[in-house]
């Protein structure tokens, strides 16, 4: 009975694990946060980032969506530029599973599962200096499913997002 809950509990922490998003944010702590109240897009950026048109166009739409949110306007004399870059890995998980016994003649398995797992960098770029002064990081899972993905990606961006401002 113990060990039919312990691998429920495994099973539901596998999962939890999987569906976080791990943020990390870095910045320059000599900018001033306060004076960028709008952004454009660095088309250049945007253009490298090794995903498909449609899960960049899911990227920006997500940012345009917090941005707004945070007060920002887009522009087309902006004062910050924002570009993406991203990464992908399969993530390998290894859960042991122990099996029935005595002594030395007992038996065990392992189970082996691999998960895409991606990054995605948001740049905020000072338009005027052409420097970067904020960087947001956010890694999961990533989802084949069409119809969960523009979800995942909303929470990749509103997470890292919420990093911004940086609070001192």
């Amino acid at each position: 009975m113990k060990t039919i809950k312990l691998l429920s509990l495994l099973f539901i922490a596998t999962l939890t694990s999987c569906s976080s998003v791990r943020v990390n944010a870095d910045y320059d702590k000599k900018a001033n946060f306060d004076s960028y109240k709008t952004y454009a897009y660095l088309k250049s950026g945007v253009d490298k980032a090794e995903i498909s048109d449609l899960d960049k166009k899911r990227i920006l739409y997500a940012i345009d969506e917090v941005m707004t949110s945070k007060g920002f306007t887009k522009s087309n004399n902006p004062d910050v530029l924002v570009s993406i870059f991203t990464q992908e890995r399969e993530r390998v998980d290894v859960y042991q599973n122990y099996g029935f016994g005595w002594g030395w003649g007992g038996f065990g398995f392992n189970n082996v599962s691999t998960t895409p797992e991606g990054t995605l960098f948001i740049d905020f770029i000072d338009a005027r200096n052409k420097e970067l002064f904020w960087q947001g990081q956010g890694t999961g899972y990533l989802t084949e499913n069409v119809d969960k993905k523009e979800e995942r990606i909303m929470e990749f961006v509103s997470k890292i997002l919420a990093q911004y401002p940086p609070q001192k």
